[in-house]
Parts: structure tokens; C-alpha cells; sequence
């Protein structure tokens, strides 16, 4: 039996790149394209729907069937994604997207839509020192190694935050895994997230903040092979 297909999604402002230093320890294929105003789709007009398509679209290429998984924003959309299209989506693992888009969080997203959309190329600039800040080398020079597009990020936010990711899960009828940073304020929500999967389970990483995953790409590429290996079992 061939390995089932990894179609990994980027966060915000960022681009496929991110995903290298994992890409290139998985046994399985994988892909990772870039979401419509990111990357190589800069200046495509961003809703969820097209983000989705270009998820779907990504499957398709990779035989019809993968697992996804998405952190931040890749993780809302790989959420939207497999209630869209169920079919194609065989697990999901979302990674930091476990926060209502609701209350005191829009609010802060908004008005940090506000100041990128006023200065785009400040806001980028600020965005690669700040991802530098964060992570190890090689993880930070991936997450800016396909540019950073901050003027999407008002797009980004209405778009997500017309979404009600709690029922994109429960319409879902796959495995889900949920996976988190002890430290990420995008947890708020993870139980009620956990209990809108049909089949899910919740892992919380110690000492991680909202990207800590992508420090040890090694322990994050072993999960996902064993996702994906969980999931043909599971099917077979």
C-alpha cells in the first residue's frame, strides 16, 4: 500500500515555504501550497472558500485522498477544508487553532489588520524580525523564505471570523487530531473543539507557544507520519 499524501498548510501571512524543515523528514509525499494572497497566489483575493479550493485542488493532484494538516490559520482552513470536502480529506491534524474567532481575539486581529493594511511593508519587515525572535534558525529562515504578506491579513480575519469551525468539526466525519503548545493562547477553546469531533483526540505539547511546534521539526514530521499511517489502518 502506498503512503497516504500530506497536504500541509501554511498560517497567516506566510507562505508553503514554512513547512520545509518538515517536509523534508516525512516518509510520506507531501505538498504545500500557497493560500490565495500568499506567496506565489499574492494579490488573489482571499475568502475561505477559495482557500479551500486550493486545498481540494492540492488533494486532487496528490490522487484524491490525503491527510491535512494546517497550523494557525492553515489549521482553520484545513478545519473548513475537510467540512467541505470530506471525501478528500482522510485525518486532520490542526495544529494552534483551537480559539473561537470570536470576542477579545478579533478584536486584537482586527486592529492588527488595520495597522498592516496602513503600512504592508513595514508590517512585513516587523513580521520576519519577529519570526526570527521566535524560532531556531532554520525553522524562522523557512517561514520567511517564500516572502510575507501582510496587506492580506484584513481579508484573512473576516474570512475566519465568518467561519464556525465547532461545526465544520462535528459535520466532519474523520480523524481528528488537535494539537496544541502548553503556551498557545489559541488553545482557549480546545475541549469544545474536542468535543465537536466525531473522532478526535487532543495532544498538548509542553512548553510550546503558538509556532513552538515547528522548532523540533523531526518530533512534528514523526507525528504526521504516524497520522497518516493511523488513518489507512483505519481504513483498510
Amino acid at each position: 500500500m502506498a503512503d497516504l499524501p500530506i497536504v500541509l498548510v501554511h498560517g497567516l501571512r506566510v507562505t508553503g515555504s514554512m513547512w520545509s524543515p518538515v517536509r523534508s523528514l516525512l516518509r510520506s509525499p507531501s505538498a504545500a501550497p500557497d493560500l490565495p494572497g500568499h506567496g506565489s497566489r499574492r494579490g488573489v483575493p482571499y475568502d475561505m472558500d477559495a482557500a479551500c479550493d486550493v486545498v481540494a485542488e492540492c488533494i486532487a493532484g496528490l490522487g484524491g485522498r490525503a491527510l491535512v494538516a494546517g497550523l494557525s490559520l492553515g489549521g482553520y482552513v484545513g478545519i473548513a477544508t475537510a467540512a467541505r470536502h470530506p471525501s478528500m480529506v482522510a485525518g486532520l491534524v490542526a495544529i494552534g487553532c483551537t480559539a473561537r474567532p470570536a470576542g477579545t481575539l478579533v478584536h486584537v486581529y482586527r486592529l492588527a489588520a488595520r495597522l498592516a493594511a496602513a503600512k504592508p511593508a513595514l508590517a512585513d519587515r516587523v513580521s520576519a524580525y519577529g519570526l526570527r525572535r521566535v524560532l531556531p534558525g532554520p525553522a524562522a529562515e523557512a517561514m520567511v523564505a517564500g516572502g510575507i504578506s501582510c496587506e492580506v491579513i484584513p481579508s484573512v480575519v473576516e474570512a475566519v471570523t465568518s467561519e464556525d469551525p465547532e461545526g465544520s468539526l462535528r459535520r466532519y466525519p474523520g480523524r481528528v487530531w488537535l494539537v496544541n503548545g502548553s503556551r498557545d493562547r489559541f488553545r482557549a477553546n480546545e475541549l469544545d473543539f474536542l468535543r465537536a469531533c466525531q473522532n478526535g483526540s487532543l495532544t498538548v505539547i509542553s512548553g510550546r507557544g503558538h509556532l513552538g511546534v515547528l522548532a523540533a521539526p523531526d518530533r512534528l514530521a514523526a507525528f504526521l507520519d504516524k497520522a497518516a499511517v493511523a488513518v489507512q489502518e483505519q481504513e483498510s
